[in-house]
């Protein structure tokens, strides 16, 4: 957990064209109840699938 956000996956900035794999994953959580959201990280250039809140998160995982 960082800054009360848990990333819950990371995926490459430069998937497939016309493939969107970070927003289905997240797609696929909210549909589990979890409020997943996609970032970027710029310093990494990654798209981060998390969850703000933290243990929240986590509890729900479980």
């Amino acid at each position: 957990m960082v800054n009360g956000r848990t990333v819950l996956e990371r995926f490459p900035a430069g998937g497939p064209r016309g493939s969107w794999p970070a927003e289905e994953f997240a797609q696929a959580r909210r549909s589990e109840g979890l409020q997943a959201e996609v970032v970027m990280d710029l310093a990494s250039d990654m798209f981060l699938v998390i969850v703000r809140g933290g243990e929240a998160a986590v509890d729900a995982l479980a």
